[in-house]
């Protein structure tokens, strides 16, 4: 795969007539089938149970979000009837949303049986494996990059994070883990191309031994073990769930984690999305609050017949994956996308499925707040703004097989720091709707009045999300208190209605003070910044009645 954030590919499913010709004319042994309908389905709305976990059934009653025969799994009569044609077709994957089965069927004539039968209405080539003879899995050995240890201020922190405070701090994240938010009771998908050595090393027992690694599951048909084949995941999710004192805490040290593999890493082929698919459909039956997914599609270099045109496809309506991201952040999941790693390159722009809706398409900045030239750009193609937000993924601290701490670019990590974090404030802010709190994180966003094609809606501040979105809080209205014009220069403005600004102080990304203000009786206090070194600073503003705004300020 193409480095795993990474760009992969996609298909155009508008053109269904067409690539169902191409089923005829191109070499493929995989197949998507479209199945006509869910009528005179075994399961029922009246027992969700049977399809469905508690967890999720009590989600959906949680928001009332409705339980319908879309939830039903695909009709296991229809799926028979494929079954039966040959003995060697084997289901690998199936989407419940989309009423798709995904097939392996090396045999023509077979295939050709299989079109013909009454509840199959289309069919789409997406691979071309060969399953009757054993696919080599090549061995991964890495040299992580290293990075120096970072030791952080502590003295208010419940954690020391080492290597982990700028990713954190940026988004003050930290100061919602000191509130008591760090991810407890709240479960996290994870879809990745392999987790080597996670069960094993010393950086993720805690993981086990507390009982939050909830299961892992395999669909790349010749794998059967996540923890063996790549070590993708373990960046991916040391970069949530370590939670090594002084070395590196993760953005969600106790929340609980469940694997799923829906990534081949030593090809591209267009059935990965058809895996992704899957992936989402699990993770709503297991009840997930949050996926994190470090990985997109927009051509695939091992099935050529499938290219995707920027201009056309990434609308969120082109992409298997990306409906399936859509459905999924409906049902009451925050969906979590890395947006892609080709900003310098040819294609340049996100991929799928991040051009979804109702997801958060994350890119990558430095700990400075300035975005990564690697990042993949928006808008999508019907031109909503992409990515949707943004974190760290530039010398991302992350821990590496061999429980060896060091560092990794792409979105692949800006991803899961975030995703780690949108657990924690929904935690805090339990009674707010998968959609409200996708909502409330971009506005929480750095450049939330102005974004732009490289941050999006920018960095979030998740403890000012937090603070501005608590039940019986005394909040700083926005027409009370503004801080203008950020970015700066020179001179920062902060509004001082009645007076009742008591102090100000102004932090680096590395926690320490740089500028603070006392008390005035000014309608507007003046602030000169202009000895700041350019970066990205967090500001407190103290009121007299006790209660706190948190700013992010760009220099």
């Amino acid at each position: 795969m193409k480095k795993y954030t990474f760009t992969l590919i996609s298909l155009l499913v508008f053109v269904l007539a067409a690539l169902t010709t191409s089923a005829q004319e191109c070499p493929a042994t995989c197949y998507r089938l479209y199945l006509h309908d869910k009528a005179l389905s075994p399961y029922s709305i009246f027992r969700p149970q049977e399809f469905l976990s508690e967890r999720a059934i009590a989600k959906r009653q949680r928001f009332n979000i409705p339980i319908t025969t879309q939830d039903f799994p695909v009709n296991p009569n229809y799926v028979q009837q494929v079954k039966t044609i040959d003995q060697d077709v084997r289901v690998l994957a199936s989407c419940k949303w989309l009423n798709t089965i995904t097939i392996y069927c090396p045999n023509r004539n077979s295939l050709e049986q299989i079109q013909q039968l009454s509840c199959v209405d289309s069919v789409v080539p997406v691979a071309n494996y060969d399953l009757s003879q054993p696919i080599a899995k090549q061995a991964q050995t890495v040299e992580p990059p290293m990075a120096s240890i970072v030791k952080a201020p502590q003295e208010e922190n419940y954690y020391d994070y080492g290597n982990g405070y700028a990713q954190i701090a940026i988004h003050n994240g930290h100061l919602l883990h000191n509130q008591g938010f760090r991810g407890e009771d709240m479960l996290i998908a994870v879809f990745d191309a392999g987790w080597n050595s996670v069960d094993t090393i010393a950086s993720f027992a805690n993981l086990y031994q507390e009982g939050r690694m909830w299961g892992a599951i395999d669909l790349v048909p010749w794998r059967d073990n996540v923890y063996d084949g790549h070590y993708h995941g373990t960046l991916v999710t040391s970069t949530m769930a370590a939670a090594n004192q002084s070395s590196l805490v993760g953005t969600a040290p106790k929340a609980n984690y469940f694997f799923i593999r829906s990534e081949e890493p030593d090809m591209e082929q267009l059935i990965e999305e058809d895996f992704w698919a899957y992936a989402a459909c699990i993770a709503d039956s297991i009840g997930a609050d949050v996926i994190n997914s470090s990985l997109g599609y927009t051509n695939f270099a091992d099935f050529p017949q499938v290219n995707n045109n920027y201009w056309v496809d990434m609308d969120g309506q082109h992409s298997i994956a990306s409906l399936a991201a859509t459905i999924l952040g409906q049902k009451g999941v925050i969906v979590c996308i890395s947006a892609g790693n080709d900003g310098a390159n040819e294609w340049h722009y996100i991929s799928h499925p991040c051009d979804a809706f109702d997801v958060l398409a994350i890119g990558a900045a430095d700990i400075e707040g300035n975005a990564a030239s690697f990042s993949s750009r928006g808008p999508s193609t019907d031109g909503r703004v992409k990515p949707d937000i943004a974190s760290v993924g530039v010398s991302t601290s992350c821990i590496w097989p061999g429980d060896i701490l060091g560092v990794a670019d792409g979105t692949s990590l800006a991803g899961p720091v975030a995703a780690g974090l949108c657990a924690c404030l929904w935690q805090a802010l339990p009674e707010k709707t998968s959609h409200e709190m996708m909502q409330l994180i971009r506005e929480a966003g750095s450049c939330f009045n102005n974004p732009n094609d490289s941050l999006g809606y920018g960095i979030p501040d998740f403890y000012a999300a937090y603070l501005n979105n608590q039940v019986g809080v005394n909040e700083i209205a926005p027409a009370t208190v503004e801080v203008f014009p950020n970015p700066c220069t020179n001179i920062l403005h902060i509004s001082n209605g009645g007076a009742q600004v008591q102090r100000i102080e102004i932090f680096s990304m590395a926690g320490t003070m740089v500028k603070t203000f006392s008390s005035s009786s000014d309608l507007l206090i003046s602030l000169d910044v202009a000895d700041l070194t350019p970066g990205f600073y967090v500001g407190k503003i103290w009121m007299k009645d006790g209660s706190v705004s948190v700013f992010k300020l760009i220099k």
